[in-house]
């Protein structure tokens, strides 16, 4: 089974605000051509998680690196 990482332990690691990332990742969601993996794989009301490794954990992690 694939090790699945969710958006607080992301959170957690990197030190953000739950908050403020779930906004930025919605408004990136909205920005298929800049994000195409995070508009893929996003599903209203559903919680944010990725599978460890994937490409849309690595964009994520970009959307939070860069300011």
């Amino acid at each position: 089974m694939a090790d699945i990482i969710t958006l607080k332990q992301l959170c957690t690691e990197l030190k953000l605000d739950p908050r403020e990332a779930r906004e930025r990742l919605r408004s990136a969601a909205r920005d298929p051509k800049k994000h195409p993996e995070l508009a893929k794989l996003h599903k209203p009301r559903a919680p944010w998680s990725w599978v460890k490794g994937s490409t849309g954990e690595k964009e994520a992690r970009a959307l939070f690196t860069r300011k």
